[in-house]
């Protein structure tokens, strides 16, 4: 078997390789043994689909960003979870997109906690200010880990509540764990890890902060918790990305009812209308998971999917698209389109082809570029 070190090392190696995100490196690792894929030649990942672009990346990674990662892990509190890993957190697992590699700083096990992700506008009201903190505050007080995503607004509300009330809670971030976002945030976050907490996030330390890595780390979100409350939203808000993610991971979803008239409240109401819960209480939540947290929190210990042998070792790593997916893939070439132009040709709610497009980005069918998203070239 692979030692654990050059486990990790190859896994870094793997998350390198162009055109191969998270959803076809899952499916890699349940398709092939993990041990054998490592002493693959150039022939053998041919027959597996990988072109030369691929191929020359894998026998020729970033070795220096390997290296400032395993430097990196042997610092107090710094951990890295694989999917192969018996600690990494099951619901996060379960999803399609699961990250092949958590970097996490401070205590890895609340990832495994019950908890519910919270969030919200960068741009706020004081009633989703109040709503905000008043939610963490009972959710803390039930013992629900409160998850979110450290940004300005909402999110940094719901952690700092949490803190005050002396419980634990989450951030997901959309860079490396050293670039912590937004800089007005780097206290927070430690003291966030000073109460038991963590920061988790699938790039590597070093990442700076993209626009393009926030959506994305939404779904990480979404799949830690057993369900995401919104507690304001306008209709173009990132945090009914989450939502929609949180559905699409079978995940409850609830939201939190405003004034007609005001803006902040049209994403929630639109999530009411599409079935998100409506809510007013933390019973509401509370009764809506009850079913949901012990056999969830209290699986036993099963062998992992490195152990695991597998018989077919040249399964072709083959995208499965929707019908919705292979539709907005139709619409794409080499040249640029934006959102709102895709999402009028393809006739869906841009929400609706943001999330599909993520989806899209991490199987590497497209990629964002300046000016819109393109297909990118396999």
């Amino acid at each position: 078997m692979v030692k654990i070190m050059n486990k990790i090392e190859q896994l870094l190696k793997l998350i390198q390789i162009p055109q191969l995100g998270a959803q076809r490196i899952g499916r890699l690792l349940n398709e092939v043994n993990f041990t054998e894929f490592c002493d693959y030649d150039k022939t053998q990942l041919r027959q597996m689909g990988w072109n030369e672009k691929q191929i020359r990346r894998w026998f020729n990674p970033d070795r220096k960003k390997i290296e400032e990662v395993l430097v990196w892990q042997e610092k107090e509190s710094h951990h890295l979870l694989t999917l192969f890993d018996e600690d990494y957190p099951f619901l996060l697992r379960q999803i399609s997109t699961a990250p092949p590699l958590l970097f996490v700083k401070g205590d890895q096990a609340v990832l495994s906690e019950p908890q519910i992700a919270i969030v919200g506008s960068r741009d706020y009201s004081h009633y989703g200010e109040y709503w905000a903190k008043h939610f963490s505050a009972e959710l803390v007080k039930n013992n629900i880990v409160v998850t979110s995503g450290l940004a300005i607004g909402i999110d940094g509300f719901c952690h700092q509540q949490v803190l005050k009330e002396k419980g634990r809670t989450i951030a997901v971030l959309g860079s490396g764990l050293d670039k912590i976002y937004p800089a007005r945030h780097k206290r927070l976050a430690e003291q966030i890890l000073e109460n038991n907490g963590a920061l988790v996030s699938e790039f590597f330390p070093n990442q700076p902060p993209l626009a393009e890595n926030f959506p994305r780390r939404n779904r990480i979100i979404s799949g830690l918790s057993l369900g995401t409350l919104v507690v304001e939203a306008t209709i173009k808000s990132g945090s009914l990305i989450t939502a929609r993610y949180a559905l699409e991971q079978g995940r409850e979803v609830f939201a939190i009812p405003n004034s007609v008239q005001d803006p902040y409240a049209q994403g929630c109401h639109k999530l009411i209308k599409e079935g998100a819960l409506l809510v007013d209480c933390v019973e509401d939540i509370l009764k809506a998971i009850e079913f949901q947290i012990q056999p969830v929190f209290n699986i036993p210990k099963q062998a992992t999917l490195f152990d695991i042998p597998k018989e077919n070792n040249f399964a072709k790593i083959d995208l499965n698209l929707t019908a919705c997916q292979q539709q907005i893939l139709s619409k794409l070439s080499f040249e640029p389109i934006s959102a709102d132009d895709l999402a009028e040709v393809c006739e869906m709610s841009i929400e609706t082809l943001l999330i599909e497009l993520l989806t899209l980005e991490l199987e590497g069918a497209v990629k964002q570029v300046s000016g819109g998203y393109v297909k990118d070239k396999r």
